[in-house]
């Protein structure tokens, strides 16, 4: 047996110290990637309540499901959409639908204040536009398409792209379809979202705009519903497709 030196004891402390020191490190940096990576941000952009709810009303709900935050941005209060209502008074009801919709699918209503009739595309709505999207600093939007028969639909989709833009091609931009073959055209999906378990709470947050008649406009997006599911291999799904020069996120998996 050899005797046990000073230098001996001295180089084992110190690789001691060294193998603590580095379990220490590692474990210290796995416990704060896991407990303060906060969940992205998604921004669904529809023109008037209602679109959102029934282009991404289940994915909405799978995201809020995961706990991620979710933001609806109505474009306008749908102030033309109720015949024999001023403006102002089909405003009030759609806003308060739009909400109730909102909590059906824990998402949280933003109104980006312009008006359903007098869309406006120009300088000063790019800016007024792209103003709230950078304030909510999303990880990714979901806008409408802009082959549309709507002109407030092509309009949303500008004012997104424009601030996609303009703010870095920071965030993950992705389309939506609305009554595809009577509103929405051309469009080709990239990628699909399973919401067979969640479609009752999108039926539900469609209804809830009672103003609508949703019995006739969910009717079409129930078959989109389930021959998007039949292309992604499940009961219900949406489609989207993906802007390729942004970034990409995780969308909800398919479910078992």
């Amino acid at each position: 047996m050899k005797p046990i030196t000073r230098r001996h004891l001295f180089g084992q402390s110190i690789q001691l110290a060294g193998t603590l020191a580095a379990g220490m490190t590692v474990v210290g940096a796995a416990d704060r990637s896991s407990s303060s990576k906060p969940k992205p941000k998604i921004i669904v952009a529809g023109a008037h309540p209602d679109d959102p709810e029934t282009g991404c009303g289940g994915t909405i709900a799978r995201f809020a499901d995961l706990q991620y935050e979710v933001v609806i941005l109505y474009l306008t209060r749908g102030e033309r959409g109720i015949k024999g209502k001023s403006y102002e008074e089909a405003a009030v009801v759609r806003s308060a639908e739009a909400r109730k919709a909102c909590e059906i699918l824990k998402a949280r209503p933003v109104f980006a204040g312009q008006v359903n009739g007098r869309v406006e595309v120009n300088y000063d709505r790019y800016d007024q536009f792209r103003t709230i999207m950078e304030a909510e600093q999303p990880d990714a939007v979901f806008a409408h398409w802009p082959i549309d028969t709507h002109e407030d639909h092509r309009a949303n989709s500008l004012l997104v792209y424009d601030a996609w833009l303009r703010m870095g091609r920071r965030f993950a931009l992705y389309y939506f379809e609305v009554m595809t073959g009577m509103q929405t055209s051309q469009f080709w999906p990239t990628h699909f979202v399973d919401i067979s378990p969640v479609e009752p709470r999108k039926r539900a947050a469609c209804f809830a705009h009672a103003s609508q008649e949703p019995d006739e406009f969910y009717r079409v997006h129930d078959e989109m519903n389930r021959f998007r599911g039949m292309e992604f291999g499940c009961k219900y799904a949406e489609a989207f497709i993906h802007h390729e020069q942004s970034p990409e996120i995780d969308l909800p998996p398919r479910l078992p």
